[in-house]
């Protein structure tokens, strides 16, 4: 079932400004932090350099400002990159609250990367890294909702058909013909989140899915 969110209430469960759990997941995998600290640090570098050079310059303030930027980009990109995909949800006309359940849990196996290797013959052959990833579908009384999909961990090894989940949906179609994206989901029944991005603010959604559902 669907409950109607209003634009004043869906800024209350998605904030405005990056959380530490949203900082943590747009920092990304090793290898995305490994490109900030080397944009941070190459940039930062050759900026300062630059305003040591521009000393007696109207625009040494200016050059000294971008490499502190630079510097502090592993911080602020995060975060401005949580913030724009709290925006993107926000920007939907429509939202609603999710009752429904889990109609089917499964995984299957993404490619994260590729990058091209020589081999013991000299040729470049591709190399794939994979990771295991859960995909849940979701249905209510209705029928089909969406689904949602997740890297594994041992603690999703519980989920299983059947079980209650909620979640916000977001649509520009008042009728929720369209579903257009699906944020992270509650488990209820097990108190578990699931979701690639904490989208949510925890607390506040599983108390207002409480007032709106068991209220």
């Amino acid at each position: 079932m669907l409950f109607p969110i209003k634009q004043n209430e869906i800024n209350k469960l998605i904030p405005a400004v990056a959380t530490g759990k949203q900082f943590n997941s747009a920092l990304g995998n090793p290898q995305k932090i490994f490109q900030r600290i080397m944009i941070s640090a190459i940039g930062g570098v050759i900026t300062l350099l630059i305003s040591q050079s521009q000393v007696t310059s109207q625009f040494y303030s200016l050059w000294l400002v971008l490499g502190v930027v630079f510097l502090l980009y592993i911080l602020w990109g995060p975060i401005l990159e949580a913030s724009r995909k709290n925006s993107k949800f926000k920007s939907f006309t429509f939202s609603a609250l999710v009752d429904g359940y889990i109609s089917d849990v499964y995984l299957e196996d993404r490619v994260e990367n590729k990058q091209e290797q020589a081999n013991q013959d000299g040729r470049l052959e591709v190399l794939e890294k994979k990771r295991t990833f859960v995909i849940m579908d979701i249905e209510d009384e209705d029928g089909f909702i969406g689904n949602i999909s997740f890297p594994l961990q041992k603690k999703f090894n519980i989920l299983t058909k059947g079980m209650r989940i909620n979640c916000v949906v977001f649509s520009n179609r008042r009728d929720f013909d369209t579903i257009q994206a699906i944020s992270d989901a509650w488990c209820p029944e097990i108190n578990l989140w699931v979701g690639s991005y904490p989208f949510l603010l925890r607390p506040a959604f599983e108390e207002f899915v409480n007032l709106r559902i068991s209220g």
